[in-house]
């Protein structure tokens, strides 16, 4: 990779650990509730992904489907509820753990060939995974675990989808965060109708940020970095994000860094890198 090409990938890891620790710290401060943070993400988001897309000249609405707006709203709204319940680093951990597992299942699904290292890989990181979620006194909160786990499926399923789309990748974006609000508008309505619905102005601030600038401006970045570098490239940085969340959890959230969050990392980073090295 050349310089360009690194700092924009690097730019946009660390958007995708900044929308860890924006919810975490909101979360666990009781700054916001889980909808209202998914609402608010959701709707600043989808402000500047379109501005982004109108700004490049392209088209605000191009062939979402409700499919794409589901998927990313039960990545998104899970994603807030876990983070009530787990740190920054343990819930980015379990996040590209399942997106990875998540695609890495699609390209079997399809056919595509694993050599026995690569499933030896993918088994060494389904092993981290155990790891994290083995009972004992350090084990992270198991239905935060779940609720992060489904949604990294669903942003897995979301990313396939929009791979298979022809429209310039800003407006496909755009337009599944558009139509994915009126479905994160619903849920805090509800929330809202059983009590349960409150912000507080850092909160609303913290969920603004991680909408338009860790979510709307990191895709963008991302989508610019992926222009130079390769797919195996592209997956493997992607697995620095829960490194650098933790790192940030620790000096910033005052996280503790377990060794069962540490040995849970080792192998799931190893395990994903095993995998991909040997895919055909």
């Amino acid at each position: 990779m050349n310089a360009r090409a690194i700092a924009l990938t690097g730019l946009a890891l660390v958007a995708f650990a900044g929308n860890s620790l924006l919810c975490r710290a909101s979360l666990a401060r009781h700054e916001i509730d889980p909808a209202a943070f998914t609402v608010i993400r959701i709707a600043s988001g989808a402000l500047v992904l379109m501005l982004l897309a109108r700004g490049s000249g392209q088209a605000l609405w191009r062939r979402t489907t409700l499919v794409s707006a589901a998927a990313l709203f039960l990545y998104a709204a899970p994603f807030s509820y876990a983070y009530v319940r787990l740190g920054a680093g343990v819930g980015a951990l379990v996040l590209f753990g399942a997106v990875q597992a998540t695609m890495l299942g699609a390209a079997v699904a399809r056919g595509e060939r694993l050599r026995p290292l690569a499933w030896l890989g993918w088994g060494i990181a389904m092993g981290g995974l155990a790891i994290l979620t083995v009972p004992g006194a350090t084990a992270p909160d198991i239905f935060g675990v779940a609720l992060m786990a489904a949604a990294g499926f669903s942003w897995g399923v979301y990313s396939l989808r929009a791979a298979k789309e022809t429209a310039p990748p800003l407006a496909v974006t755009a337009a599944s965060f558009v139509g994915c609000l009126p479905i994160a508008a619903a849920l805090a309505g509800a929330e809202a109708a059983a009590g349960r619905l409150h912000v507080t102005t850092q909160g609303a601030a913290f969920a603004v940020a991680s909408g338009a600038i860790t979510s709307g401006l990191g895709y963008a970045v991302w989508h610019a970095a992926l222009r130079r570098i390769t797919a195996p490239e592209a997956a493997i940085a992607q697995l620095l994000v829960p490194m650098i969340a933790a790192a940030a959890g620790i000096f910033l959230l005052g996280e503790a860094m377990t060794s069962r969050l540490a040995l849970a990392g080792a192998f799931i980073v190893s395990g994903v890198l095993l995998a991909l090295r040997t895919r055909r």
